[in-house]
Formats: C-alpha cells, sequence, structure tokens
C-alpha cells in the first residue's frame, strides 16, 4: 500500500517561461525544475517562449555581480537530458538563432546544444503528456 501512494505522488510537469534571463521569474523557473527533479518528479519538457527564448541564447552577457541564468539552465538541461525547447517564431523575432536558420538568414547563432528550436505545438504536445503545467513570467 505504501509503495502505491509513493508511486502515486510522482508528478509530470510541463514547464513553460516566458521571462528574459534577467528577471526573477526566470530564476525561480530554474529552482522550480531543480526541485522537482531533486523530489523523484519528472519533467516532461521545457518550452521557451517570448522572452523565455533569451534563456537559452549563447548571446546574453551576464554581470560578473549576477547569476549567469542562461549558462545554469543550459548545464541543467544538459546534465539531465532534459527536452528543452526554444519557440522558433519568438526566438526568431529576437534574434536568437541555431545554425540552421543563422545560415538561411546570415546571422551570428545564438543557441545550440542541448536546445531545439521548434514550434508552439511541442507546448501543447507537453501539456498532453504532463500532469501539470508551470508557467513562469508574463504571458
Amino acid at each position: 500500500m505504501l509503495a502505491v501512494s509513493l508511486i502515486e505522488s510522482v508528478m509530470k510537469f510541463a514547464i513553460a517561461l516566458f521571462s528574459a534571463a534577467h528577471a526573477p521569474s526566470s530564476r525561480r523557473a530554474l529552482l522550480f525544475a531543480q526541485a522537482a527533479l531533486a523530489g523523484g518528479h519528472e519533467i516532461v519538457r521545457l518550452f521557451f517562449y517570448q522572452d523565455g527564448v533569451y534563456n537559452a541564447s549563447t548571446s546574453v552577457v551576464t554581470a560578473q555581480d549576477e547569476l549567469d541564468l542562461p549558462r545554469q539552465w543550459r548545464e541543467f538541461v544538459a546534465e539531465h537530458q532534459l527536452d528543452g525547447v526554444v519557440c522558433i517564431a519568438a526566438a526568431l523575432r529576437r534574434g536568437v538563432l541555431n545554425e540552421e536558420e543563422a545560415n538561411r538568414y546570415q546571422r551570428s547563432v545564438a543557441v545550440g546544444a542541448p536546445w531545439e528550436l521548434s514550434g508552439l505545438g511541442q507546448l501543447h504536445d507537453a501539456v498532453q503528456d504532463a500532469d501539470r503545467l508551470i508557467c513562469f513570467g508574463g504571458a
């Protein structure tokens, strides 16, 4: 009976981040994701949308006395082999381009592994697979 209640308490989360790397909600999202995994829960997908795409950018320069959240997100996603998706439409509008898009538009690359550029449908799919969608930042 105890084993059943422990299994039932494991949650599958989809996490959507809407705010830029310097916003407090970006740090809160990372702390939540870390705590979720530490608590034995699963993260189905991390989806970065609107200004949240800046959290995946290698072009963001962080002041020496501030937390480098894009680096922390990149390390967290890579370490835990999470599905980190950056909305392609939001990324293009903000110049956050992977190699393929950078070549297409003759710009600099601003996002790479472990991130994937993809459409909003990836968020929809994640919501279907998750028990809860947790959103951080303005929508």
